[in-house]
């Protein structure tokens, strides 16, 4: 499932107006009916983000490998609900109901679901968590990077990170000034990992000046990815991969410069090219 997205891109040193295929990311509320002690209880789960379809696999896998049922026809129904959004009319709420509560590990939905390495929004219990809260937008013309900077960072991340010339398997996130020097990395396993160590070490020393800096990052950039840059005010994120059609959307309500598929001679942006040096 995927949305179209004007970009401005840089190819083959010439900027062009183009289309380009996003991939749809949407959050889903996850929550459960089943009975204890003879009384119907409704409890928000989890949320995860998701491409929307195939919602109730999604659903009936979560269940069974979190072990809050250990048989897949405990489950009555799945139903999807709530207000229809976007162009593929998504509902982003989903309710499992159980017939057989004696088999269900109560403990297991009584307690909150972790983040993990993998996704930093699952776990949060009600789609009211990912309300962001950030009001101010971040500068709109500041700082300035010119494209042979946006081009290099990903390359200067790569060659600073002690664990992936070892193992090659691990993320980086790094925080550079507007000529594109490196001021502080951090790796880990999960994306969202390197980025909450990147900015929790750059908070600590006091490196954080949003006028002059952006972040660069070794995936794809997501929702969550872009909303904690934007709680920095640091106004423009790269990635090497690509962006989701979320990030984009919440990328764009606060003037961040995001810039993705970055290579050795292109780069998409996807929102406000004000801050980029396009001559």
């Amino acid at each position: 499932m995927n949305s179209k997205y004007k970009v401005l891109k840089f190819e083959s040193s010439k900027f062009d107006n183009v289309e380009d295929l996003v991939s749809i990311e949407e959050p889903l509320e996850i929550s459960l009916k089943f009975k204890e002690n003879d009384k119907w209880i409704t409890k928000n789960l989890s949320i995860t983000m998701r491409t929307p379809g195939n919602d109730k696999d999604l659903v009936r896998g979560f269940l069974f490998n979190e072990q809050i049922v250990e048989n897949i026809k405990d489950i009555e129904t799945i139903e999807s609900y709530g207000e229809k959004v976007g162009q593929y009319n998504i509902q982003n709420k989903i309710l499992a109901t159980l017939n057989n509560s004696k088999n269900v590990n109560i403990s297991k939905i009584k307690r909150d679901f972790l983040t993990n390495s993998s996704c930093g929004v699952c776990g949060k219990s009600s789609l009211d968590a990912l309300e962001i809260v950030k009001k101010d937008k971040t500068y709109p013309n500041e700082p300035k990077i010119s494209k042979k900077v946006i081009i290099s960072s990903p390359d200067i991340l790569k060659t600073n990170q002690s664990e992936f010339s070892k193992t090659g398997g691990i993320h980086a996130s790094g925080l550079f000034d507007s000529k594109g020097k490196l001021i502080n990395l951090r790796e880990d396993v999960g994306r969202h990992n390197a980025l909450d160590k990147l900015i929790g070490s750059s908070i600590i020393n006091d490196q954080i000046h949003p006028k002059n800096q952006f972040v660069t990052c070794s995936g794809r950039l997501n929702f969550e990815l872009v909303q904690k840059v934007l709680m920095t005010n640091i106004g423009i994120m790269v990635g090497v991969g690509a962006p989701t059609s979320l990030a984009i959307d919440l990328a764009n309500k606060f003037d961040m410069t995001l810039i993705g598929f970055v290579k050795k001679d292109s780069f998409n942006i996807y929102t406000n090219n004000k801050k980029i040096i396009l001559d």
